[in-house]
């Protein structure tokens, strides 16, 4: 805020105050001359009578008193313009001490288990509980209440992980996030093999699931593995299978983040993907970090003999 509009605020809030202060004080006070309150000469119907009596002490003197107030308040919270107070209270002051007291609160219920494995908080009960909850606030906006996923969001609930579904690897990803970026190809592949080059790499893509086998051309297939062979197989591997180091997904499963339609395909070929997992550790801490881990590695783990889910 600039020094101008500082001193705007501040005469605006003065003015309003000392406006009413002087209000209050011109309207309530009698002048020489002034009919009696029962002798206003207002007559109706020969027996009602208008009077006009000030309002009770206690009333006006509540209002200044209100007044007085006001001014205390703002000294002390700070309302004049950039004036911080006396009290030196802010939003963000008071919501940090209410958060670090949740926080505490928070600790001891997490504290039974900090450092705990992953696939050990996954067999108790308890802490799958703790775990979903954590998930239900967090994850669900992008993954789903059912953690199925959408279009772009992986499903958490099979078997299929771009990153490795180890409970390391899970544990990582949510403390520390993850990035996928599929380039955009569409020129560079025109370039190699003519307009209909993208095209031709959808063909093979699909021989290597073997999907859409009616459909499939024999003659694009060819021509899109030379292609393939050439760009893809860097991050995809010769077989299709993926590297889960760079988070390449397989090719040769039935799962497709952004969906397997040749629209889908052509749009993720061409112009390229870029997916985000923001890296939640400094926002849930390790051990909230590991009941979370711990409750999306059980969905695509039966729980062992004896032992009760919380799913």
């Amino acid at each position: 805020m600039t020094t101008a509009w500082n001193w705007y605020v501040i005469v605006l809030i003065l003015f309003n105050l000392l406006g009413i202060t002087w209000l209050l004080w011109w309207t309530s006070k009698r002048r020489p001359g002034d009919p009696k309150p029962d002798e206003t000469s207002h007559y109706w119907d020969g027996d009602i009578t208008e009077y006009n009596k000030p309002m009770p002490r206690w009333w006006i003197n509540g209002f200044y008193i209100a007044i007085v107030f006001a001014f205390g308040y703002l000294f002390w919270y700070g309302g004049f313009g950039t004036y911080q107070g006396f009290g030196h209270w802010s939003s963000k002051g008071e919501h940090d001490q209410e958060a670090a007291i949740a926080n505490a609160q928070l600790e001891k219920t997490f504290a039974p288990y900090k450092g705990q494995a992953i696939d050990v908080l996954a067999q108790n009960p308890q802490a799958l509980k703790l775990g979903k909850s954590i998930f239900a606030n967090t994850c669900s906006t992008c993954h789903g209440s059912s953690a199925k996923g959408a279009v772009g969001y992986p499903n958490l609930t099979d078997q299929i992980w771009h990153w490795g579904g180890s409970p390391e690897q899970i544990l990582h990803t949510v403390l520390n996030g993850r990035e996928g970026v599929m380039p955009a190809w569409g020129k560079t592949l025109q370039g190699m093999g003519g307009p209909d080059a993208v095209d031709y790499v959808i063909a093979y893509v699909h021989q290597l699931g073997d999907k859409d086998a009616s459909a499939r051309s024999d003659y694009a297939a060819a021509r899109g593995k030379t292609l393939y062979e050439g760009i893809c197989v860097a991050c995809h591997g010769k077989d299709g299978k993926g590297d889960q180091k760079v988070g390449a997904p397989d090719l040769t499963d039935s799962y497709w983040m952004y969906g397997d339609s040749r629209e889908a395909l052509r749009e993720t070929i061409s112009n390229g993907r870029h997916g985000v997992m923001p890296a939640w550790g400094t926002v849930l801490g390790d051990t909230r970090s590991r009941l979370v881990a711990a409750y999306v590695w059980s969905l695509s783990h039966s729980p062992k003999p004896g032992t009760q889910s919380a799913q």
